[in-house]
């Protein structure tokens, strides 16, 4: 399996999710299965089929997590030189050329991507043309509406 990148901050909020998921949800879900149980007929019984679903769930996205935190690769971008590029990890600000705004990003995983807290995807076609790119620079971005050109104001490893 291929590895994943993922910020300090992405790995730790995975690792939290899935204590949260063993220690808190897993137990109160059975409770739930063992209370819909005493209730009877299991084939009409909506609580337990309920149940079970939460159930099936909740250990599939503890699995999604456990595979994905064992191919992470964790990037620590405070500990990378400042070379003045865009990698993974850096805060990058752009200028759009057309509309003459400007709007910061941090290039983060998949996992962490959103884009109203300005969290965007290493797979994002935004990200893809600033990767490699420096300050300065001009990048041209593919949409589906035409492209747009994009200046690089600064590149900031936070």
């Amino acid at each position: 399996m291929r590895q994943i990148p993922m910020t300090v901050a992405g790995a730790e909020a995975l690792r939290n999710e899935l204590v949260r998921l063993k220690s808190e949800d897993r137990p109160r879900i059975i409770a739930a299965i063992a209370d819909a149980r005493e209730h009877g007929d299991l084939k009409e019984n909506a609580e337990y089929h309920a149940a079970r679903e939460q159930q099936s769930f909740c250990e599939g996205r503890i699995q999604e997590i456990e595979g994905k935190l064992s191919n992470a690769q964790i990037i620590d971008i405070t500990k990378l030189p400042e070379t003045g590029r865009v990698i993974f990890g850096t805060t990058v600000t752009i200028y759009n050329i057309k509309t003459e705004e400007e709007v910061t990003y941090r290039i983060v995983g998949d996992d962490e991507a959103e884009i109203r807290k300005n969290l965007l995807s290493i797979n994002s076609p935004i990200a893809r043309a600033l990767i490699g790119k420096s300050v300065d620079d001009v990048v041209v971005v593919g949409t589906p509406s035409g492209n747009i050109e994009y200046e690089i104001v600064s590149v900031a490893h936070l």
